[in-house]
């Protein structure tokens, strides 16, 4: 980097989504006097609209893709440069962008989000949804599709299967049964019968999630309606990401006349890719008569399913977005690939913080929290980050925010609120654990993690007006032995009891 550095900022804030947004406002507003910086390869940044706080923990919010000019409008301090960043120096502190730019910084925050994890790379019958420009191709060619085969499990696979229309979906999923990221198998078959339904119109807006993934093996292909009747398969880049309601406001539709048809594939993962003629000319395939050389690409399953298809999408999860920052600095990495963040969101280079899905918690959690890529997570790393940065430059002590002491999200899967409260699907309690379960077929189900007669972790899907309680019953601790079922007694009005 030999470049002369153009401008040394007080602040330098990588990345226009969520996390860095949230971070160059909290100190731009913190800091009128002082040159801040916010780094952007995008023209567009993402911001919180219509926040609202649900209970002491849980928000509510939209996410707008805005042109950055809005913030400059808001802060004079501010200045945006749009280019993406080719390398960084954190011993002589400065950046250099692609396009030749460098600039000092004081303190540096990372906030690069993270890619997806794509099947095949170079593969133009593969798609990645991430962005505007892929949401809108996919539009495209859905619109010409008459089937689908997608990949993966999370929360973009989750929402876009359901709202598909008029195009055949093949799901393949690597797990006992769906969504297994946000809930366990009881919420999945309360959920898989939505995927029969015809599709209900447009609801109000609703909040959604960022997406992650889980573990193999091999099975049949189920659907949607034979699992509804319990034959289930076993015991129940650059530009920053989409905002969770990517698919607001654009047709998913494809060319069939069907209204909804989807199969879900469980336990098992893509074997291969091939394109038509591989296809015809592979000798191992044993194509059934209706398919052979009828489709442009073909996807062979662990399970021994071969199917033919339009296009594959890929939603098996993301990858940190670290690559330009690494060479030539000594960035602690988590095993997830992430900037390791201690807890005022420092990495292990000095001056440098992160937050957001570029980087991992590697501090001591509370036992009711984890950390998860979605968009609650991103928002609230980014404003502590803003904060801690600010409390180092002030000299003043800061505590973790208490955001971080109990896991809290609100979000909306096949048209159901979901709320999930700490450790919602028992997560690191092994066998120390029961659960309590009120289901109501079609309106709500209700699941209640305990361990030690204590309430540790809630699922509750549906209108079910739960959710301050339960939170208030998880952050107090309150030995609820004496209470057993009735706890979910439906004729019991739980909050009088707790209030």
């Amino acid at each position: 980097m030999e470049n002369k550095k153009e401008k040394t900022f007080k602040f330098v804030v990588v990345g226009g989504g969520i996390a860095g947004v949230t971070c160059v406002e909290q100190l731009s507003s913190q800091f009128p006097s002082e040159a801040v910086a916010l780094i952007t390869a995008g023209p567009h940044i993402k911001a919180v609209t219509n926040y609202k706080r649900v209970s002491s923990r849980l928000e509510e919010f939209d996410v707008e893709e805005k042109p950055s000019s809005v913030l400059k409008e808001k802060f004079p301090n501010l200045t945006i440069i749009h280019s993406a960043v080719k390398s960084l120096r954190t011993h002589t502190h400065c950046l250099e962008t692609t396009d030749g730019g460098v600039f000092g910084y004081e303190k540096l925050c990372i906030c690069s989000g993270a890619r997806p994890k794509l099947l095949a790379q170079e593969n133009s019958h593969v798609l990645g949804i991430r962005d505007t420009d892929s949401a809108q191709e996919f539009q495209k060619r859905l619109s010409k599709a008459k089937r689908i085969v997608v990949v993966g499990n999370g929360g973009i696979a989750l929402e876009l299967v359901y709202e598909v229309r008029r195009c055949e979906v093949i799901w393949a999923v690597k797990d006992k049964a769906i969504g297994n990221t946000f809930f366990d198998a009881g919420a999945a078959q309360f959920l898989i019968p939505s995927l029969e339904a015809d599709k209900e119109p447009a609801a109000t807006p609703c909040k959604r999630q960022r997406f992650t993934t889980e573990e193999p093996d091999a099975a049949h292909t189920f659907t949607a309606d034979e699992y509804s009747r319990g034959q289930n398969p076993g015991p129940v880049e650059s530009g920053s990401a989409l905002g969770p309601d990517w698919h607001r406001g654009i047709e998913l539709r494809g060319a069939e006349q069907v209204s909804r048809r989807v199969s879900v594939a469980y336990q098992c993962e893509v074997e291969h890719i091939f394109t038509s003629e591989e296809f015809l000319v592979s000798s191992q395939q044993r194509p059934k008569p209706d398919t052979a050389g009828s489709w442009p690409v073909y996807v062979q399953l662990t399970n021994g399913e071969t199917f033919g298809c339009d296009f594959v999408v890929s939603a098996t999860g993301v990858v940190p977005n670290t690559e330009p920052f690494l060479h030539g600095n000594n960035f602690s990495l988590a095993d997830d690939g992430g900037l390791q963040v201690d807890n005022h969101m420092m990495t292990s280079e000095t001056d440098v913080y992160a937050a957001g899905d570029v980087c991992s918690a590697c501090w001591e959690h509370s036992t009711l929290w984890q950390q998860m890529r979605l968009w609650t997570q991103a928002r609230q790393m980014g404003w502590h980050a803003g904060r801690c940065m600010a409390a180092d430059v002030l000299s003043e002590p800061i505590d973790l925010d208490f955001c971080f002491e109990l896991f809290s999200h609100v979000t909306k899967f096949f048209n159901y609120k979901v709320v999930l409260l700490g450790k919602f699907n028992a997560q690191g309690l092994g066998s120390d654990h029961e659960l309590l379960v009120r289901c109501t077929k079609g309106r709500e189900y209700v699941k209640v993690v305990l361990s030690g007669g204590r309430m540790v972790g809630a699922v509750l899907i549906g209108e079910t007006d739960l959710e301050e309680t339960f939170e208030n019953l998880i952050l107090n601790q309150m030995d609820l032995t004496a209470y057993g079922e009735e706890l979910l007694n439906p004729d019991i009005d739980i909050e009088d009891y707790f209030d």
